[in-house]
């Protein structure tokens, strides 16, 4: 919606007054309804000065005649236009694209306070901003009528005429709109007397579609077809030949800033339209610097938003990076520290384990030198035995004749000499070897007795 200073600032842009407190007195009194305030003030302005410009001025005055139904055309004090709003009908504006509903972008013609600010061209609400960027797009029956009235218009005036565009109603307004320029209209009524000789004579005159080409974007319809029957309904199309210039406003809305009905000549035409043109020419300009502003603005932002989304990426990047390294440093110090203890038990539990078998072997040396018994004095039954260790070490038992080689072991492993445990006793002359199977040989069976020389061969 449009704020107080907003409507304060369009109503004296397009009233001419520059007094604000009296400005703001009529807003009030007419509970700040733009609209209405203008138009009772142009059209009090209108009732005075009525009497004296009747017959003096009576087309340079933007053609004000009234249509059928009494409805007032709104004069401006310059330097403003003349203007008023006309409500576009509902199948015009869906059988074309269904109107500028928010602001397409015309939002700057606003900028020059004659127009687009106050009737809300630029408030756009919030939620509908996707639709401002988006291009209208024509529908076919509309477009299909306009191009079959320029190429009848072509084929019986020539080429020489306005470049009127081959699309609907809509269409135009939006072209007219992106290129900042006013939409030139002509409503053509093929059995009019007066229409051949002002298509021929003034609106396909050099100077005339010169003019129009290169200041205005023309659209022209066929009054016996669908959009410009309703056109001419909308805009109530008196007396013929019918132009008007117009410009969007808001919702289903244009503005009509001039009317021109009945025959001109291509001087008093050319003469008005440069007047609306001249008169248009600051709001035009001021939207088109404040479009490209806007763009400017636009594509700053979006080079800033795409450097702060590299430098948010940079950051982001270097901040996983940084994550990363210290979660690596952080699990390879968990992985030394798992290491460490695991070494640390792994020495631990063979220590352990070696103690224990330490134990157990001298357990085990102990058992087997009790089992042995005392060593029995010398005589005829008693057998003298040598053992020589790898080591070089001698070792000298006496054992009773009976005694079995398994004896013998039992005092080598008592001895706890050997770090092994898989080893032979071993005769070199003639060379035996005791193994298992003769372990329960008495010394006397084995031939050791009464004594014997062994050495420890380890396997």
């Amino acid at each position: 919606m449009v704020d107080v200073a907003d409507k304060l600032a369009c109503f004296r842009a397009i009233t001419g007054l520059e007094d604000p407190d009296l400005c703001t007195e009529i807003l009030q009194a007419h509970g700040w309804d733009l609209e209405l305030a203008i138009s009772s003030f142009t059209s009090s302005n209108e009732n005075a000065d009525s009497t004296a410009n009747s017959d003096s001025e009576p087309r340079d005055s933007l053609n004000r005649t009234e249509s059928a139904s009494g409805s007032s055309h709104v004069a401006a004090s310059s330097p403003g236009l003349a203007w008023k709003l006309v409500t576009l009908p509902i199948s015009v504006i869906s059988g074309s694209l269904g109107l500028v509903s928010g602001a397409f972008g015309l939002g700057l013609w606003a900028a020059g306070g004659v127009l687009s600010y106050s009737l809300g061209i630029l408030g756009l609400d919030s939620g509908r901003g996707g639709e401002s960027s988006a291009r209208l797009v024509s529908v076919s029956a509309p477009a299909s009528e306009a191009m079959d009235f320029v190429a009848a218009f072509e084929r019986v005036y020539g080429t020489t005429r306005p470049n009127f565009v081959g699309e609907g109603f809509m269409d135009a307004l939006q072209r007219s709109r992106n290129a900042f320029k006013l939409l030139f209209v002509y409503l053509h009524s093929p059995d009019h007397p007066e229409t051949p000789v002002f298509c021929e004579r003034t609106l396909c005159s050099e100077v005339m579609s010169a003019f129009l080409n290169e200041n205005f974007v023309a659209w022209g319809g066929n009054i016996r077809a669908s959009e410009g029957f309703k056109m001419s309904n909308s805009l109530k199309a008196s007396r013929f030949p019918f132009c008007a210039v117009v410009m969007p406003a808001t919702n289903q809305r244009i503005a009509l800033l001039q009317q021109i009905e009945g025959p001109k000549s291509p001087e008093e035409m050319l003469t008005i339209l440069q007047r609306v043109h001249e008169e248009s020419a600051p709001v035009l300009v001021a939207a088109r610097l404040d479009a490209e502003e806007r763009r400017n603005s636009m594509r700053l932002r979006e080079e800033q938003d795409a450097a702060y989304r590299e430098a948010l990426e940079a950051d982001q990047a270097r901040e996983r990076q940084r994550r990363e390294e210290q979660e690596r440093l952080e699990r390879e110090a968990a992985e030394a520290e798992q290491k460490r203890k695991e070494e640390e038990e792994a020495r631990e539990r063979a220590a352990r384990e070696a103690a224990e078998k330490e134990a157990a072997r001298a357990r085990m040396w102990q058992e087997k030198a009790m089992s042995l018994g005392d060593e029995p004095e010398k005589g005829p039954n008693v057998t003298q035995v040598l053992v020589r260790f790898p080591t070089g070490e001698r070792k000298e038992r006496r054992f009773h004749c009976t005694a079995t080689i398994q004896s013998l072991y039992d005092y080598v492993d008592s001895l706890g000499c050997l770090e092994v445990e898989d080893y032979n006793l071993v005769s070199n002359f003639p060379r035996v070897a005791y193994g298992p199977e003769k372990r329960s040989l008495t010394l006397k069976e084995a031939g050791l007795h009464p004594q014997g020389s062994l050495f420890v061969e380890l396997n």
